[in-house]
């Protein structure tokens, strides 16, 4: 029987890698605050990126989905909430989309290169590590710089959240998205902070990681060498100043409403439920549009929160268990039975 449930659990998740998965089925009815949601902004939001699930039941719903407006019942009708485990807790925090000053030119000021993927480096191949490519000349003068920043430590949490706003010297703003990574193991800053005692637990917060970087520049500079991953970025073109980032789905990002999460387990584009813990606890259907190298699991995700300082706070505070659900086409939900 585990044979067989993992041969479905493939069919449905054709990259999943073969493990312990116990699927259990559950009713609409069992989705704690289910019924107090506002479905109209995440049906939107649904509409934003179903045209690019391909297989025919998706296609099929996304059809259904452009011409109704009784969002509760249209998700209520035609899916099935599912939830995955594979036996590790659940894990959500939030992330946002930070905004740094920049310049197109070097200057003084700004002297931080922003780079775009270099020709040479391919997607999955293990690269330079980021201390050798802040301290080599591998990639300076070849044209790969898209802006410079003014921060070292904004530009590192920068690489981190993946996409973000250069307000640039010359009042514009220049959007940009993730491009690729050196595919180098990411590794916590401020779990090295810790280790090192200079900030207390309760103090190695992205705030106080940067203040201390700004601070003591040339010693901050190698503690985020401890971090050995290291993203590249692209410009992101025709996207309204009001419009989120874009997502793995190359769409933008919808504040509250779009998920980051481990496509092994969660198809992209599906419907998601969420029931996080924490103070405030927060219950409500998303959709799950973005992915991150640190979103590993099938009850991971990551909230968007928005973009700018207050989001970025919200989103530091973000760290709370709960239960994810997947709502999934209710004939391809019906394939997966819970079994040991």
């Amino acid at each position: 029987m585990k044979r067989y449930l993992a041969s479905l659990f493939i069919f449905i998740f054709p990259s999943f890698s073969v493990g312990d998965v116990r699927i259990t089925h559950f009713d609409f009815s069992d989705l704690l605050g289910w019924s107090s949601d506002n479905h109209d902004l995440a049906l939107d939001v649904f509409k934003e990126t179903c045209p690019d699930l391909k297989a025919p039941d998706w296609s099929s719903l996304c059809a259904i989905a452009q011409n109704t407006d009784a969002s509760r019942e249209f998700f209520e009708i035609f899916f099935k909430p599912v939830h995955i485990s594979t036996g590790d807790a659940a894990l959500f925090t939030g992330y946002f989309e930070p905004e740094i000053n920049g310049s197109r030119i070097k200057t003084d000021r700004f002297s931080y290169p922003v780079y775009s993927m270099p020709p040479e480096l391919r997607q999955g191949q293990t690269w330079l590590t980021r201390e050798e490519i802040e301290t080599s000349s591998t990639l300076r003068e070849r044209g790969l710089e898209i802006a410079w920043v003014d921060d070292l430590a904004d530009l590192f949490f920068l690489q981190i959240q993946g996409s973000g706003r250069i307000k640039l010297d010359d009042g514009g703003v220049l959007r940009i998205g993730y491009a690729g990574s050196n595919s180098r193991p990411f590794k916590s800053v401020a779990e090295e902070f810790i280790r090192l005692g200079i900030l207390e637990k309760h103090q190695a917060s992205a705030k106080m990681i940067k203040s201390w970087v700004r601070k003591n520049p040339q010693a901050g500079s190698k503690i985020l060498w401890h971090n050995e991953s290291y993203v590249f970025f692209r410009v992101v073109e025709k996207l309204a100043s009001d419009k989120g980032p874009v997502g793995a789905m190359n769409r933008s990002l919808t504040a509250l409403r779009s998920l980051a999460v481990d496509p092994d387990y969660v198809p992209l584009g599906a419907p998601v439920w969420i029931n996080k813990k924490g103070t405030p606890p927060m219950r409500r259907l998303m959709i799950a549009q973005d992915t991150g190298s640190v979103i590993k699991g099938s009850q991971r995700a990551d909230i968007f929160l928005g973009s700018g300082d207050i989001a970025g706070d919200k989103a530091s505070q973000i760290k709370d268990g709960g239960s994810l659900f997947v709502l999934l086409p209710f004939k391809r939900a019906m394939l997966l039975s819970s079994h040991e």
